[in-house]
This record gives C-alpha cells, sequence and structure tokens, in this order.
C-alpha cells in the first residue's frame, strides 16, 4: 500500500484506483489550442493532464487554461525553479520536477515550501536519459540501481525542507530495466508510483512496449497512475492506457471484446466481422465481454465467460448468452442482431 496523495480532486496512491494521464502536444501558452486538446483528452477518458512550463509565457497560462477544463492541471519543469513558483500561484494541482535539475538547495527548498502551503504535490521524473553523470559512472551505466537511488535521493532532499507529498516515475526506452526499476524501487518506498515507458515510439510498437512494461507492472500490483508515450495524437495515449487497464483487471468500464484467431473451421469472414463489431461497440461504455467466434466449435463453448457473443457458420450464426445459444441468425444479421441483444443488458 503506497501513500495517498490528491492531485486536485483525483486520488493518486492509498489503494485508489489507477488514473490515466497524458500530456499536451500544444504550446502551453496558446490557451485556445491547449484547452481544446485537454477537452478531446477528458473525453477520451484522461484523468490527469500534464503541460508543458518550458517558459514564463507557458507560466502565465496556468490559470487561464485551469479555469476552462475540469480534470487536473499538472505542469512539467526542468531547469526554472521559478515558473515553478509561478504555477503554484496560478493553481497548478501537482509539478512535475527533478529537483536536481533546478539549482541549489534555495531554489529547492523554495519550491518545497510553496508547494507545502498550498497542498501542491510534486513528482519526481527520473528518466534514463537524463541520468546523472555520477550515477552512470558508479553504476557503469544506465542501471535499476541508479535510477532507484536517483529518485530517492531527489525525495530525500525534498525531504530536507520538510516536503513529503511526493510521486515517484523511473522511466526508460527499455522495457526490462522499467520493469526491474520499478520492482526495486517498489520495495524501497511507500511513494505512490507513476508508471511509463518513455519514447514507446508510435502506436505499432508502443502500445506493444507499454503493455509489456505498464501492464506487467500493474498485474504484479505495482503502480498508482500510468501514462502511455505515443508518437500519436495524445488522445491515442488515453485508449491505449484504458485497453491495458483492463486487460489487466483494473478497469470494468467498456467492453471487453474477445475474438478467436479463425481456423480451417472458419466459414465465415471473421476479421472484418469482428472489426464491426468493435466499431459500433466503441462508445460503450456497459461493463461486459463481448464475444466474436468463428464456429460453434469455438463458440458458445470457448466463450461460455462473455455475457453476450456470436458464432458463425456457414450463411448463418449463432448468437448466444453465457454459453448458452439464444437463436440462430442469418450471417447479414448477425452484428445487428447482437447490438440489439446487448441493448436489452
Amino acid at each position: 500500500m503506497t501513500k495517498r496523495l490528491l492531485v486536485g480532486t483525483v486520488a493518486v496512491g492509498g489503494g485508489a484506483p489507477v488514473s490515466i494521464q497524458s500530456m499536451c502536444s500544444t504550446k502551453t501558452d496558446d490557451v485556445a489550442a491547449t484547452v481544446a486538446q485537454i477537452k478531446a483528452l477528458e473525453n477520451a477518458g484522461c484523468e490527469l493532464i500534464r503541460v508543458a512550463i518550458p517558459d514564463r509565457a507557458a507560466a502565465e497560462a496556468v490559470d487561464k487554461i485551469k479555469e476552462q477544463i475540469s480534470i487536473p492541471l499538472i505542469a512539467d519543469i526542468h531547469f526554472n525553479y521559478k515558473f515553478a513558483l509561478m504555477c503554484a500561484e496560478r493553481g497548478i494541482d501537482a509539478i512535475r520536477i527533478n529537483p536536481g535539475n533546478i539549482g541549489g538547495a534555495e531554489k529547492v527548498k523554495a519550491v518545497a515550501d510553496i508547494c507545502r502551503q498550498k497542498r501542491i504535490p510534486i513528482r519526481i521524473g527520473v528518466n534514463g536519459g537524463s541520468l546523472e553523470r555520477e550515477l552512470r559512472a558508479k553504476y557503469g551505466g544506465v542501471t535499476a540501481e541508479a535510477l532507484v537511488e536517483s529518485a530517492l535521493g531527489h525525495a530525500a532532499l525534498l525531504n530536507q525542507f520538510d516536503f513529503d507529498d511526493i510521486c515517484i516515475s523511473v522511466k526508460c526506452s527499455d522495457v526490462p530495466l522499467t520493469i526491474a526499476a520499478y520492482r526495486l524501487l517498489s520495495e524501497r518506498t511507500e511513494y505512490p508510483l507513476h508508471l511509463g515507458v518513455t519514447e514507446a515510439g508510435t502506436p505499432s510498437m508502443g502500445l506493444v512496449k507499454s503493455a509489456m512494461g505498464i501492464g506487467g507492472l500493474l498485474c504484479m500490483g505495482i503502480g498508482d497512475t500510468i501514462r502511455v508515450t505515443l508518437t500519436a495524437d495524445p488522445v491515442e495515449e488515453i485508449y491505449a492506457a484504458k485497453k491495458i487497464l483492463r486487460a489487466a483487471g483494473l478497469r470494468h468500464d467498456g467492453v471487453n471484446l474477445i475474438a478467436c484467431p479463425t481456423c480451417g473451421r472458419t466459414r465465415i469472414d471473421l476479421i472484418p466481422l469482428a472489426e464491426e463489431v468493435e466499431r459500433r461497440l466503441d462508445g460503450c461504455r456497459k461493463p461486459i465481454t463481448v464475444a466474436v467466434m468463428g464456429c460453434a466449435v469455438n463458440g458458445p463453448g470457448e466463450a461460455a465467460a462473455a455475457d453476450i457473443g456470436i458464432a458463425g457458420g456457414d450463411g448463418e450464426g449463432l448468437l448466444f448468452r453465457k454459453g448458452e445459444v439464444l437463436c440462430k441468425v442469418p450471417q447479414e444479421r448477425l452484428v445487428d442482431a447482437l447490438m440489439e441483444e446487448i441493448e436489452k443488458l
């Protein structure tokens, strides 16, 4: 059990549901574009949103953005501690910072003081690509031990100034290394952990890396909030995160679609059939499992746990619920019949 933090109205850690984050790709000082993107992300299911604060103009936009959105806003800050102070004064809900790269102890203290006074949590974000030179030398490169020592060293620095509302991430683009670092970190701290595989890539490979790294850790009981990083529209990150949480058994909102891979017994064009079902269920928020199977052999039997499903045949198919056949349906009516039955659930 990790320590519980409040990021705006969203609880992170302490047994709270694992929350989904993303980061805007807009210029933060373009308030209209940033707000529009945040609203699109929120509609997709984003629960915490982060914006880059590279300069004064971005920091000065925080309150203007805050007043137009309804999910908590996190500031991502590097190097200039004054931007953290400005964001705190403008109502930011949390700050992502690396205490080691904003200057001396007095600057860290200034950030810790204002965040303590305003009850603003701080995420210590350690990345393999920006690990301190001395730790690289000590451990012979980027290792799990080096990442964890860096993170806990930054936490200790904040602790010196009586600040303890801390979340930690230790991200890498290397999946096994990321898993090893988070496992080690979870053994050594009770701070909530923000999971991610950084620079995961385009959706085709990035989703695989994220599912392995984030999903694997979640299945071990590690992680309190997640961000899938994809080289794509940030909305795609939210869809991916929701799929990972469902696959890990941590989210039950929305449809869990299962489908067989087809084989020589299949007498129906199953791939476009499954794709049509997935498309038509895109907006469904019912916590149900829907099966699309290729034949009667693999249908009601193998998918007996499904709330509702269809199994293809030769010119017709079966509609079944919890393994029990409801009726036979002509092939051209199969998807419509399935959707009508789902409406009744």
